[in-house]
């Protein structure tokens, strides 16, 4: 980069610099001024200074080449065009000047040299201006051109929120009238049974079936949710499974949980949730053992469960949802990654490590 600017300096400095050297010298210091009006062009970045360094050559003969290099700089930098006018009469008159003081000329040979002289001053001034301009444009363009993107972008995005709003309401509107029903009936069926055991598990059920409402409200955004899915709620999660006679063993040294993301608690508790789920479905009877500790800067979630009980009776539910590729996803979405299969004595093991910042 360096290289390629040093380049394009000598040649700025230098073509303009072989113009003076060609041109017949009519005066004594013409060839001089002009060579130094050429090796000063490099402070065209002040424009006004490098053109106003051009005028004693200018007004020598030989410091044409290095004022239009000048003017060009002068164009790009002030496109204004009563500034650039100005800029262009006075470098006209100090062309001009000299040619009218020491030669004498007709009406028409002064009108076409001052109309010569206007031209050469105003030509690459108009060039630089345009240039200028043309930069401008398509700077502005690019800016439009992002507008248009990122309006196009969050109109999509809002197509895609309001069709996930009318998911969520439908998902709602169903299952919510089949839990809210098994929580009419389990109220009704602990009402009218008078089996302590029976009064307790449709007790148990009722619970489950608000929860469930719960939980899916707070997640499809279609209510106010009470205490959110997270670590503090795991040990309730062991406590209902253990209610419904699941043997599951809880080991916490997580500590403070203030300093998780919330994010990562309700991965963790959804990882705990579909690891119980699984564990009660395919081995029914098998011990299950629940571990979350924090090392290395993240927070590490492992579910254990035994070989499954033979003698014990099946679980049949119905088809779930997503599974283990559904919790993988939501894991890496934490910015984590989930490992599960099947462990040394021939249950199963299902390990989550999540970032404990996020």
């Amino acid at each position: 980069m360096r290289w390629s600017r040093l380049g394009v300096e000598a040649l700025v400095v230098g073509i303009p610099a072989a113009a003076v050297l060609a041109a017949p010298d009519p005066f004594s210091y013409a060839t001089v001024s002009g060579l130094v009006a050429s090796a000063l062009l490099p402070l065209r970045r002040w424009p006004r200074i490098a053109v106003l360094l051009c005028m004693p050559a200018l007004a020598g003969g030989l410091g044409w080449a290095p004022t239009v290099v000048a003017l060009y700089a002068l164009g790009r930098a002030q496109p204004r065009i009563r500034m650039l006018a100005g800029w262009v009469l006075l470098t006209a008159a100090v062309a001009v000047a000299p040619v009218m003081i020491t030669q004498s000329l007709g009406v028409g040979s002064i009108i076409l040299t001052v109309a010569f002289v206007l031209l050469a001053a105003g030509a690459p001034t108009a060039l630089g201006a345009l240039v200028a301009l043309r930069e401008q444009l398509a700077d502005s363009l690019r800016k439009l051109e992002a507008a248009t993107e990122a309006e196009l972008q969050a109109k999509a995005e809002t197509a895609r929120a309001e069709e996930r709003a009318r998911i969520a309401r439908e998902i709602h509107d169903a299952v919510g009238h089949h839990v809210t029903l098994i929580a009419v009936e389990s109220a009704v069926l602990a009402a009218t049974t008078e089996d302590p055991g029976a009064q307790d598990t449709a007790g148990r059920l009722r619970g489950l079936a608000k929860q469930a409402l719960d939980e899916m409200r707070a997640t499809l955004g279609l209510g106010t949710p009470g205490q959110q899915a997270g670590l503090r709620t795991i040990p309730e999660l062991v406590t209902r499974a253990r209610a419904a006679g699941v043997d599951v063993e809880l080991s916490s040294e997580i500590g403070d949980p203030h300093a998780v993301p919330p994010a990562v608690e309700r991965a963790a508790y959804r990882v705990v949730q579909e690891a119980l789920t699984n564990a009660s479905k395919h081995a029914p009877g098998a011990g299950i053992k629940v571990r979350l500790v924090f090392r290395e800067g993240s927070l590490h979630v492992a579910v254990t469960n035994g070989a499954p009980d033979r003698q014990g009776p099946a679980v049949e539910v119905g088809g779930g949802g997503s599974g283990l590729a559904g919790l993988a996803e939501r894991v890496q979405m934490a910015g984590g990654w989930l490992a599960a299969g099947p462990s040394e004595d021939g249950g199963f093991e299902l390990v989550a490590v999540l970032p404990q910042q996020r």
